[in-house]
């Protein structure tokens, strides 16, 4: 299992805004990766309570079981590699997949065998290395919307927000409160 502590910054973007900076980036179409989020929870969202989420992310034919989790620091990403076969059977028969990810949902309490699947959010996706950390420029859709977001991921919380945050102002894109995607993904679906 692979655990690190998630430090990012996001701001939601226009359609405009993401045309800029693509453009300001060349980034080119086929830069862009397509990845999907299944999002879980209980059917009383017992992890969204405890500010947490679960996903399985498929990406290049690969699964990742991610399990978010409240960090002094920010978010800790717990990740677990999948079988196709794992990720199936979690998705179509509720069977939770055996390894840390179930240990530490049993830790917090939460049985896995009650976790189901929620929907889906697919995301094209472009990654480029900027200064000190990933720049991240996505364009997901999700319950009949869509929506473009700038993410850069860093090591350091200080320095990289200046860096995003001069960015923004470079490029004349309004620097706004952005809730993550599966708090998007919620409340586009449930209205919470």
């Amino acid at each position: 299992m692979d655990q690190h502590i998630e430090i990012e910054f996001k701001n939601l973007l226009s359609k405009e805004a993401f045309e800029r900076l693509v453009h300001y980036f060349q980034i080119a179409p086929d830069s862009f990766i397509t990845q999907q989020n299944h999002y879980f929870d209980t059917k009383d969202f017992d992890l969204k309570k405890q500010y947490s989420a679960l996903r399985i992310r498929e990406k290049n034919e690969a699964y990742e079981l991610t399990l978010k989790q409240p960090a002094k620091e920010g978010l800790l990403e717990s990740n677990q590699a999948l079988s196709k076969q794992e990720a199936e059977a979690f998705l179509h028969n509720g069977l939770f997949p055996e390894g840390p990810i179930q240990a530490l949902l049993i830790q917090a309490k939460l049985n896995p065998s009650d976790f189901i699947c929620f929907g889906s959010l697919r995301t094209d996706r472009a990654e480029l290395p900027f200064q000190d950390g990933l720049l991240v420029v996505d364009h997901s859709f999700y319950a009949g919307k869509e929506d473009y977001e700038l993410e850069y991921e860093v090591q350091d919380a200080e320095s990289g927000e200046k860096i995003f945050r001069e960015l923004l102002e470079t490029l004349q894109i309004p620097l706004q409160e952005t809730e993550n995607k599966v708090k998007r993904f919620y409340e586009a679906t449930f209205g919470e």
